[in-house]
Formats: C-alpha cells, sequence, structure tokens
C-alpha cells in the first residue's frame, strides 16, 4: 500500500465500455443515431432523441465550448487536495451533446463563457483515462 488516496474512478457499464476504451486509445468517442443524425452523450441503449436503436460509436471532432463552469477552490476529498484550485465545466461538443469536465492546461482565472476548447486524455488507473479539455491554441484563455 502506497498511503495515497485514490480519486474516484468511473465504473464502466456495457453501454459505457466503447467509450471509455475510446478514452484510452486518446479518442473522444460519441455514439450517433442513424436514424436521425444526432450524437450523444451519455451513453445509452437508445437514442435520446428519437428512441431508436440504431446506435453506433463515432470519433468526435473533440473540439467545444465552455458553456458554464465553476471553480472549485476547496478540494472535495483529500484524493484532490493537490489539484485545487481546479475548474468544472459543462463543455458544448462540436457534435451537439454536453459533456462534464476539467478545463485544464491554463489559469483557472482566464476560463469563462464561451472558451474554446480541445479535448486532451489524463491516465488515472491502468483502465480509466479521463477525458479532460485545455484552452485552443490562440484563444484567450490559453
Amino acid at each position: 500500500m502506497t498511503g495515497q488516496i485514490e480519486k474516484f474512478l468511473p465504473c464502466p457499464t456495457p453501454e459505457s465500455a466503447p467509450f471509455w476504451q475510446g478514452c484510452r486509445d486518446h479518442k473522444l468517442l460519441l455514439q450517433y443515431c442513424a436514424a436521425c443524425g444526432t450524437h450523444q452523450f451519455y451513453p445509452r441503449i437508445i437514442c435520446a432523441n428519437c428512441m431508436s436503436q440504431q446506435l453506433e460509436w463515432r470519433e468526435a471532432s473533440g473540439r467545444g465550448t465552455v458553456e458554464t463552469y465553476s471553480i472549485v477552490t476547496r478540494a472535495v476529498s483529500d484524493a484532490y487536495a493537490a489539484d485545487v484550485p481546479y475548474v468544472i465545466a459543462l463543455i458544448t461538443l462540436e457534435e451537439g451533446p454536453r459533456m462534464m469536465s476539467n478545463v485544464i492546461g491554463c489559469d483557472v482565472e482566464s476560463v469563462k463563457c464561451g472558451v474554446a476548447v480541445e479535448v486532451v486524455f489524463e491516465q488515472w488507473s491502468a483502465e480509466i483515462t479521463m477525458p479532460k479539455f485545455r484552452p485552443v491554441a490562440g484563444h484567450p484563455a490559453s
């Protein structure tokens, strides 16, 4: 035992396993409905738009926009104490779905609504690689 406190890890389900495999491969995968042509996140067994089961996985652009955010200054547990302050943001992906994640690689005070971001990946364990976002180069927050 290392004495290090572990971060909370997501538990992949049969529906989300392709998403997590994509993250391990440094690809942001989204479900795409072949019946109505929409992307969705979080993974489900049917399309949230038209209820079709004609879902497939497609690689997303990995680009999006910060819709809203919060700067966390008090860690939820000791496992995250070294990370504060950090940004939790609701990101609208170019493909349409929204995803909650962290904005990293910049001063937390520079993050604002409307900031263009791109996905990066951070390995948390042998099984889990987390998608995070950083400001796009040349954007005011970068």
